[in-house]
């Protein structure tokens, strides 16, 4: 595995719109008990979040079957977000210095993938490592240019083909392999106006990477969810989970957004590790997720 946390506040402070929600309409209660007022305002207020309904609903409905006390409410939660997040393993990206890592990166388009993957890149070029991306998103040109741009910005190789995205991956493994880079980071089509194109083109792509592997190599399947999109999030998700196997989301875009509970949504009902959050414009501003300064930045006010 690979770390490249370091304690700095960004999460702490990308979460500041989701902490005021959160101090605004749930730690202020002063009464004995919690009314039916309060536990709607409570329930009204994960929603607001993006917990999500369902979770949202079970939150509430422990709250009164424990009848937790307003004094309590705020350690009650602390532990139930606890469970969530120890509820699936490996918060880090996978990585051996020693052997070819493939990140296959999927995601609609507009969720900031291009984005992420350049970040991504930079950060591996600042350990010494030899990267190459590979322009996978082959239906659209200004994907691949996009991608060529953030190449130059983290001065990491890349391969561009006008050849489908299988073939074009393919060979960059082959490259990879015969010229012995560290990192292989492949962009994607992320169209969700044609699902059965999309799922049939991901397929395709991820049995090609498959097949390429050696015993050694590691694969792992990012899918990167724009974290102002809240639940809709959930939704693509499911798309892509149709096509191939996620290993692990990236978060990009949350330091604009209200709605941090989505994290906690996903790693609920996906059972799918957040690893990576995007936490700014610029080039360094992606950080690993860590899920205890997430707690932190919630709680500990």
């Amino acid at each position: 595995m690979f770390n490249f946390f370091k304690k700095d506040n960004k999460i702490k402070n990308a979460l500041t719109k989701t902490t005021q929600n959160f101090l605004k309409g749930i730690f202020s209660f002063t009464s004995s008990t919690l009314d039916e007022f309060e536990l709607d305002e409570i329930e009204s207020t994960l929603i607001k979040a993006d917990l999500g309904v369902d979770l949202s609903v079970e939150l509430i409905e422990t709250i009164k079957d424990k009848k937790i006390k307003p004094n309590e409410l705020k350690n009650f939660l602390k532990q139930e977000f606890e469970a969530i997040f120890n509820s699936v393993d490996n918060y880090q990206l996978n990585f051996d210095k020693n052997k070819l890592n493939i990140y296959f990166v999927v995601g609609v388009n507009g969720a900031g993938k291009t984005t992420l993957i350049g970040k991504l890149a930079n950060r591996f070029k600042k350990e010494n490592l030899k990267v190459l991306l590979i322009a996978g998103d082959t239906f659209r040109a200004a994907a691949q240019e996009q991608l060529e741009i953030w190449a130059k910005r983290a001065e990491v190789d890349i391969l561009i083909d006008k050849i489908p995205a299988s073939a074009l991956c393919f060979k960059g493994i082959d490259k990879a392999k015969k010229e012995n880079y560290d990192v292989v980071i492949i962009d994607s089509a992320g169209r969700l106006q044609n699902k059965f194109n999309l799922i049939e083109e991901l397929k395709k792509i991820k049995n090609v990477i498959t097949k390429k592997l050696e015993q050694n190599d590691i694969l792992e399947t990012i899918l990167v969810l724009d974290g102002t999109q809240g639940q809709n999030s959930i939704n693509q998700a499911n798309v892509f989970s149709e096509a191939v196997n996620i290993d692990s989301c990236a978060i990009t875009k949350l330091d604009g957004s209200p709605k941090g509970g989505i994290i906690l949504s996903i790693i609920k009902d996906l059972k799918i590790p957040v690893k990576l959050v995007g936490v700014g414009e610029k080039i360094d501003d992606l950080v690993d997720f860590n899920k205890t300064e997430f707690i932190d930045a919630i709680f500990e006010q």
